[in-house]
């Protein structure tokens, strides 16, 4: 079990900085003229990011995370759990947010302008902050 716990850190890093990393990409992105060589850019690199690292680590995370739950490594009567997971289903209803906007950058649609993007971007920290804090310090 202590590989199954690696590769979940791993892949949870992974995750995060992906999560971390393409509402930035958004930032610039939104600046970028429709159709210029940057902005064609800008749709390579986030595609390659949400698609070959994002997801991938998302879908490890989720699978490393419940083979420990299925393995009796977590104990669902603590309050921490519940917490924990409710904090990673919106993290993983965030990475398919940023999947949306994905798309609208795509179909040259996006109408967001670069401060919300820049807002946006702290809402994957502050939720790594508690599921780190659940897992870490298991407060209750």
């Amino acid at each position: 079990m202590e590989w199954v716990k690696a590769l979940h850190v791993i892949s949870v890093i992974a995750w995060m900085a992906g999560s971390l990393y393409l509402p930035r990409l958004f930032v610039y992105h939104s600046v970028a003229e429709k159709g210029s060589v940057q902005s064609e850019t800008f749709k390579v690199m986030e595609r390659r990011l949400y698609r070959g690292i994002m997801t991938p680590a998302m879908i490890a995370s989720w699978i490393f995370g419940l083979i420990m739950v299925f393995n009796g490594m977590v104990d669902w009567s603590s309050g921490w759990p519940w917490v924990k997971a409710a904090f990673v289903i919106a993290l993983s209803g965030y990475h398919g947010w940023m999947g949306g906007f994905l798309r609208a950058f795509r179909e040259d649609r996006n109408v967001k302008p670069q401060k919300f993007f820049r807002m946006i971007n702290e809402v994957p920290t502050l939720l790594m902050i508690v599921i780190v804090i659940m897992v870490i310090v298991k407060p209750f």
